[in-house]
């Protein structure tokens, strides 16, 4: 089996080298809890389908794998084709400490752009590893607006590439009249492309790019790294990994998700018998699918889940299914949760999410795998 051997990272890490042996093995010690799944749910599989149901070969593997995004692409919509160089149009540049932001604007679709995108660039010798940092809006990435968000500008000062991607308002691809595209997997295909644009960039090295975000972001992130497999790493911070209408905040339900029926509306909340389920969500639902399908597309990339109010410990339960399909070739250490009370970020929680950047993008044995 390949096991976990991984790096340290400090706020004091600058440039675009691999760091060294002895920094892994003080991350290590950092990470491997986290790599642990709480002794109550070690080995539960909860009431999710297994993902290797009648799998005995990587080629039996193989085949399901397509089943499961052809499953979901019918449900939500198959993308447009990724836009191999994404026009980048430069519009202003501010130096902070020793990293160059530039805000910019940058094509997320086809005849759609955004000026909601700043891209943080370090100082030193590339190329670097990059992360994908999405939002509501992209201030919060860059530390403009709000606290404990600015993963763009955290990362950055450790030595990434950043692309800080705020939503697009109209989200409905093309267009609200003809949805082609529920809404959250739309977001999926705008991450692609920001992917596009750092592996665009002749500063990053296109091997090594991550994706992430918060809450919305942390959805956002979700179905874009589960989607493209280009994305070397993934963090979803506290977005609901899976299907739970208990949580009024894991509302995939919700038409700007995955709950867009044209000619149909329901009242923003929860799931109830005056205000039910509508669009794909209802299908999927109704049909015995959960997000854990999506998650099994991830493997083997590693994945952390910073997890709060909405992804407790209990969300084990579905994160050992992709930990199976990791066994199953021939991969452990590549699932990870962190857990705190409550919904937003912390000092603590961050940390271990630029600790995991830090070991799966800017340590060179990954590339060895």
């Amino acid at each position: 089996m390949k096991t976990l051997a991984v790096v340290c990272i400090g706020a004091c890490i600058l440039g675009g080298s691999f760091l060294h042996a002895q920094e892994s093995e003080k991350l290590l010690q950092r990470l491997q809890p986290f790599a642990q799944p709480a002794k109550e749910y070690a080995g539960d599989m909860g009431k999710y389908k297994s993902m290797l149901e009648g799998v005995k070969t990587k080629e039996d593997w193989g085949k399901r794998r397509q089943e499961i995004r052809k499953s979901w692409n019918d449900a939500l919509g198959h993308w447009p084709a990724i836009l191999q160089q994404p026009k980048i149009e430069y519009l202003e540049k501010e130096m902070r400490e020793k990293v160059a932001q530039h805000h910019i604007r940058i094509e997320v679709a086809p005849g759609k752009k955004t000026e909601d995108a700043y891209l943080l660039i370090p100082e030193g010798k590339g190329p670097f590893p990059a992360v994908v940092v999405v939002f509501y809006e992209s201030l919060s990435g860059i530390g403009r607006k709000g606290e404990m968000r600015d993963f763009a500008w955290q990362l950055a000062k450790r030595g990434f590439v950043t692309l800080s991607l705020g939503s697009d308002p109209n989200s409905y691809y093309p267009s609200r009249d003809d949805v082609k595209l529920q809404p959250l997997t739309y977001h999926g295909y705008v991450a692609a492309n920001g992917y596009q644009v750092l592996a665009s960039l002749p500063q990053v090295d296109a091997r090594l790019i991550g994706l992430t975000g918060h809450s919305y972001g942390g959805k956002w992130a979700l179905f874009g790294s589960c989607l493209y497999d280009k994305f070397a790493a993934t963090a979803w911070s506290d977005p609901g990994i899976v299907f739970d209408e208990k949580r009024s905040n894991v509302n995939y339900w919700e038409p700007w998700y995955l709950g867009y029926e044209k000619g149909i509306s329901r009242k923003p909340g929860v799931i109830k018998a005056d205000n039910p389920r509508t669009g794909p969500y209802k299908t999927l639902v109704e049909t015995g699918h959960d997000l854990h399908e999506l998650h099994a597309l991830l493997a083997p990339r590693p994945v952390l889940v910073s997890g709060g109010a909405e992804d407790g410990p209990s969300r084990w339960q579905a994160l050992n299914h992709l930990i199976a399909v990791n066994k199953f070739l021939g991969y452990e250490g590549r699932v990870f949760m962190s857990n705190r009370p409550g919904h937003s970020p912390t000092v603590e929680s961050n940390e271990v999410l630029y600790d995991f950047f830090a070991y799966w993008l800017k340590h060179k044995k990954v590339l060895d795998k």
